[in-house]
């Protein structure tokens, strides 16, 4: 959302930096702390003179800060939230769970058949083929 907003401002953007220049003389508004005291108007002020956009929209002040809560919103409590908790909680395409649970109830079966966990035979030692002892030769057999 707040690609879509920058986008759009991008060109009004490009507009005013290239009519504005980078003024480096001192500021019209600055005045020294003593000539001008603070009062309680200022700390209320709903305006403040020196506003920064935070790039959603740089002539509104109001409709970039809506539009900042809108999309932090989204971005965090839609997004991360409820995305992380769907994540969550999705079926177990894999079959992990369905494996497991399989695995133990054949262990389970196993031990009260009195059989062995995993069979010796589980595949069939006819089917394999071995090298004999002239073809290994001197090849070191680590068991």
């Amino acid at each position: 959302m707040s690609a879509l907003l920058r986008f759009v401002n991008r060109a009004a953007l490009h507009r005013t930096l290239a009519v504005r220049g980078i003024k480096t003389s001192p500021k019209k508004d600055e005045t020294a702390a003593i000539a001008t005291p603070v009062t309680k108007e200022d700390f209320a002020n709903p305006n403040p003179k020196n506003w920064v956009s935070y790039g959603f929209d740089h002539k509104d002040e109001t409709n970039d800060r809506n539009s900042t809560k809108a999309s932090f919103f989204f971005a965090v409590t839609l997004c991360l939230v409820w995305g992380t908790f769907f994540w969550a909680y999705l079926p177990d395409t894999q079959m992990r769970d369905w494996a497991q649970r399989e695995a133990f109830l054949e262990l389970r079966r196993r031990e009260k058949a009195g059989l062995d966990l995993v069979s010796p035979n589980y595949v069939d030692p006819s089917t394999i083929v071995l090298p004999s002892d002239e073809e290994l030769g001197d090849t070191e057999i680590i068991i």
